[in-house]
């Protein structure tokens, strides 16, 4: 059984990176990385052990996590987030519309009074969340002519426990508008 750090195995982080988990462990800490920010760990690997940008981060998030500096959900701003998503059989154009027309998102969203701040037809939007606090980002994704796929981050929240209330929200309310879509378009 291997170890999976930051969700990624030992195989695959070696794979990618020539070193498994333990060995970046030690490396970062031979160079006191449990006292660098997050940006001057990950520069340190791109720059220094010439790790892919994704990978580095990876591997920063993986070693934050394995010293207790940052927590599952836990951005590198102390704050935490998750993500969700639902692929759909609609099409994009009306994926789309069921966020953006204020009436369909009563249908189906159990907070539909946010605010948009940016928005980008068929493709994202940007939202302050209804507790004013807190940001929702949208992705809309085309997986065919009458399939596409929502992507929901929801960032600035409180703790884990609050993590795993809008994972719950999001599952159940993106649940709902697969089931509302898919019965108006199978008509």
């Amino acid at each position: 059984m291997s170890s999976k750090t930051a969700g990624i195995s030992d195989e695959a982080v070696r794979a990618k990176t020539g070193k498994n988990w333990q060995e970046w462990f030690a490396l970062l800490d031979s160079v006191n990385a449990s006292e660098m920010s997050h940006k001057e760990i990950a520069r340190y690997l791109y720059e220094k052990q010439d790790v892919p940008g994704w990978w580095a981060q990876m591997v920063t998030v993986g070693y934050e996590q394995a010293r207790g500096l940052r927590q599952k959900n836990q951005s590198c701003d102390g704050d935490f987030q998750v993500g969700c998503s639902k692929t759909i059989s609609v099409p994009l154009s009306a994926l789309y519309e069921a966020w953006q027309d204020e009436r369909q998102r009563r249908a189906w969203l159990a907070d539909p009074d946010f605010t948009v701040r940016k928005a980008t037809q068929d493709k994202s939007m940007r939202i302050t969340w209804v507790d004013g606090r807190s940001s929702v980002s949208v992705y809309f994704y085309a997986k065919g002519e009458n399939k596409s796929q929502v992507v929901v981050d929801h960032t600035k929240l409180a703790d884990q426990e609050e993590v795993e209330v809008k994972r719950a929200y999001w599952a159940h309310n993106l649940g709902q508008l697969k089931q509302l879509l898919e019965s108006q378009h199978a008509q």
